[in-house]
């Protein structure tokens, strides 16, 4: 190789240094786009500008000065700011206004331990596919790896919890970047997404100016080159932060089985004598209203299981809806419809299915629509796509079909049988305190018709998902598949934030109820009136009812017969105390409660409970 060719090359990398040194300080761009430094305007207004150009109606929080100019901004255009007591909780409101929205729910928190306190609840929304949109306070640009307040490294944090994350480094970036993560979080697969947001890209430049700038005038070609910089980036940082860009939501992406797929399963569900369906979570999920998933459902008339939030879509006492002995029918069907139901530790990871039968799963994620078929399992038909709108397609093309009623007949004996047997158990007296099944039951004969369930504990949240029926679509609430405790606040925040006219019930165990009792304060700053009622028996009892009888201690399961009514006086709502000395008048008592609700109070009922076997065999691992 000649002199000459190598001072070319030289030259040629000199010359690409160079260029891509321009194009990282932002100098070409601005020779375009001028940094408009009398502007009063700051970044938080752009947040604000797109979160209700994609209709969002609340923004959950608690507060921290990384995030205020988000916050300002939002409650200056009229999306509604609710801070909570935890940032866990903030992030379950938005869980819970997504599901019964069908919109991004939105969390926004402040740096660093704001953001740590969200993990749980994050995850929570990952594994229960609910679109959710957070929103991180950072620290500034210039300033993060070098040991500003409440620096992390964020993003490594998030990346495996979130479908999508980013960090914004300019003004500019605020719209796109957001379009695209609320367009993410939607499609597919629902699921969070995050993006932080440093302080310097949320004020306004007079301010980040003033932090930015010099406190004397530089010294020496070292400092001159340092304010250069320092200049030079706060000048990128807002370079053509105002031009006018569209705001409007990006097309959301779901998946859809194909016309040969919906056909095949016509066939294989045409041909069964004996079929069921378990209904998961993933069947509410929009764009098909549940109330049009409700009407296919009833024209198939196909015995249902429904799960999660599924549980209500045939309303109260659908003679379709299957409660008990769903093991035994699974051994016994011909056919089963996974419709969005997954096959891990709920059906005993596929091995409750018959080997024998036809099984046809749906769902939007592969992994899931698989998950371990290659054990315990096989599907004859597996389709990648949306359920809601499936079992439509699926309805249309088995119109008029009938399935022998002998089926259908003969689970519903069964639930009979099942049920009066429960009911009889809540009739039976326990050593001390109240029968949990005899409250649930007045509860359930109780709540209106339009009440919202929210499912918040272990033992006694598990008698009522026996015992408590969802009066239609969307109107049960529970952690997911993450087992999560400490939902309950976050997610009836949300619920009655969304259905302001509807009971919302909270059932609670006292040792769940520990995570979010803080929340009657949130209830009663923000008029967001619930039912709370505890199932109070001084136990983590869902892991001491196995933990005495296999290992013989009941060592950090027990609890105390906390006052946890007073608890909730003090935050400003109304608490009752019931025993078993209140057993004749519980119906009066849950009257009242709902009484004291409509009249703007935050209700805790805090019941004594005594001990069943109604959940004997039960496990928690």
């Amino acid at each position: 190789m000649d002199v000459c060719t190598v001072s070319c090359f030289s030259l040629g990398a000199v010359f690409g240094s160079v260029l891509f040194a321009v194009y990282k300080l932002g100098l070409f761009y601005r020779l375009f786009h001028k940094t408009e430094r009398k502007s009063p305007r700051h970044g938080g207004e752009s947040v604000a500008e797109v979160l209700r150009a994609h209709g969002i109606k609340f923004v959950f929080t608690l507060s921290g000065g990384h995030i205020s100019p988000i916050l300002v901004a939002c409650e200056k255009i009229g999306i509604r700011i609710v801070d909570t007591r935890h940032e866990a909780t903030a992030v379950f409101a938005a869980d819970a206004v997504a599901r019964l929205s069908g919109t991004v729910g939105v969390a926004a928190v402040t740096a660093g331990p704001g953001l740590t306190n969200t993990v749980t609840a994050v995850k929570n929304a990952q594994m229960a596919e609910s679109p959710l949109l957070l929103i991180g306070g950072a620290a500034a640009t210039l300033l993060q790896g070098r040991g500003a307040l409440q620096d992390i490294d964020q993003m490594s944090l998030f990346k495996p919890l979130c479908k999508f994350c980013a960090s914004v480094r300019s003004v500019r970036e605020i719209v796109p970047t957001l379009r695209k993560a609320l367009a993410i979080a939607q499609s597919g697969t629902p699921g969070p997404v995050f993006i932080e947001f440093p302080i310097d890209t949320l004020y306004p430049f007079h301010l980040v100016e003033k932090e930015f700038s010099p406190k004397s005038i530089p010294k020496g070609i070292v400092g001159k080159i340092t304010a250069w910089y320092l200049n030079n980036h706060l000048s990128n940082l807002f370079a053509g932060a105002w031009e006018v860009r569209d705001l409007s939501p990006l097309p959301v992406c779901v998946p859809q089985a194909t016309d040969q797929e919906v056909q095949r399963c016509i066939e294989l569900v045409s041909r069964a004598k004996k079929p069921v369906i378990l209904l998961g979570s993933q069947a509410t999920l929009p764009p098909t209203p549940a109330n049009e998933i409700r009407k296919a459902l009833e024209s198939l008339n196909i015995p249902c299981f429904l799960g999660g939030m599924s549980r209500g879509m045939l309303g109260k006492d659908s003679p379709l809806h299957i409660r008990q002995n769903r093991r035994e029918a699974l051994k016994e069907a011909d056919l089963v419809l996974l419709a969005g139901t997954v096959c891990d530790f709920r059906l005993s990871y596929g091995r409750v299915l018959n080997r024998r039968s036809k099984i046809i799963a749906v769902n939007r994620n592969k992994s899931q629509l698989l998950k371990n078929s290659d054990i315990f399992w096989k599907p004859s038909l597996a389709i990648q796509g949306d359920v809601g709108s499936f079992l439509c397609r699926l309805s249309k093309g088995l119109a008029g079909h009938k399935f022998p009623e002998d089926w259908l007949q003969s689970l519903k004996d069964g639930d009979k049988v099942k049920e009066k047997a429960n009911r009889a158990k809540a009739d039976e007296k326990t050593e001390r305190h109240l029968n949990p099944l005899q409250v649930l039951h007045c509860v359930d004969e109780l709540m209106s018709e339009d009440s919202i369930i929210v499912a918040d504990g272990g033992d006694f949240v598990g008698s009522a998902a026996y015992i408590l029926k969802p009066r239609g679509p969307l109107r049960w609430l529970d952690p997911g598949a993450f087992g999560t405790l400490g939902v309950g606040g976050g997610f009836a925040l949300g619920a009655k934030l969304c259905c302001p006219d509807s009971e919302v019930w909270i059932v609670y165990g006292d040792g769940s109820l520990g995570y979010t009792v803080a929340e009657f304060d949130t209830f009663t700053r923000h008029k967001t009136p619930v039912i709370a009622v505890v199932g109070n028996d001084a136990c983590w009892s869902q892991i001491s009812r196995e933990q005495v009888p296999l290992l013989g201690s009941n060592v950090a399961c027990g609890l105390a017969f906390t006052d946890y009514h007073i608890v909730a006086d003090g935050y400003g709502g109304k608490g009752h105390l019931v025993g078993r000395e209140d057993e004749s008048r519980l119906d009066e008592i849950v009257k009242e409660a709902q009484r004291e609700c409509r009249e703007g109070k935050a209700v805790l009922l805090n019941v004594l409970i005594g001990k069943t076997n109604f959940r004997d065999g039960s496990i928690s691992v």
